[in-house]
């Protein structure tokens, strides 16, 4: 399966590549991911249950970066093993470049399965790792960037801190952590 992408993410290119170093960013970033530890030198490992089809398995593997291109792109490669569901191996080459006021990440995602899993069709295949690397960027988008603005509040609604100051707009959980 291969998945080719892009968005614009609303924080400058050095927040992004901090974040995509970032362990505790990752973990939370990885749908079904119950462990991740490591570092970006010596790579991670990860434990991941997923549900594919009829098909659930806790994948245990490990995640490397490569190719890296400081503060520009990178590769990251994951191979995990499912046990009797099989296995699930793929990477994807990500950069970051300056755009506007924010950073244009671009993603290639190539993967692949095998065992009880690859019986499932490709076509189930394809649309679950489509929906695992989709909901992985939202969710690293939204780590960033915070929760998606809504609607204007009323004005008695809005926030007021302990010392009867209006507070700031918050931001995404990596950018306040850092910044």
């Amino acid at each position: 399966m291969k998945l080719a992408e892009e968005r614009h993410i609303n924080a400058d290119p050095a927040t992004v590549w901090a974040a995509v170093l970032n362990a505790e960013v990752l973990r939370a970033c990885v749908p079904g991911c119950e462990s991740l530890t490591g570092n970006p030198t010596d790579g991670f490992e990860a434990v991941v249950v997923q549900k594919v089809g009829p098909v659930k398995a806790r994948f245990t593997g490990v995640v490397t970066l490569s190719d890296i291109v400081e503060g520009h792109s990178l590769r990251i490669t994951g191979e995990g093993k499912g046990g009797v569901a099989g296995f699930a191996k793929g990477g994807a080459y990500v950069t970051m470049e300056p755009e506007g006021d924010g950073t244009k990440l671009t993603y290639d995602v190539d993967a692949s399965v095998g065992g009880k899993i690859a019986q499932l069709g490709s076509r189930i295949i394809d649309g679950f790792a489509k929906n695992l690397a989709e909901e992985f960027f939202n969710r690293f988008q939204t780590a960033i960037e915070g929760p998606a603005e809504e609607p204007a509040a009323e004005p008695e609604a809005e926030t007021v801190a302990a010392d009867g100051a209006e507070e700031a707009p918050k931001k995404g959980w990596f950018r306040r952590l850092i910044g």
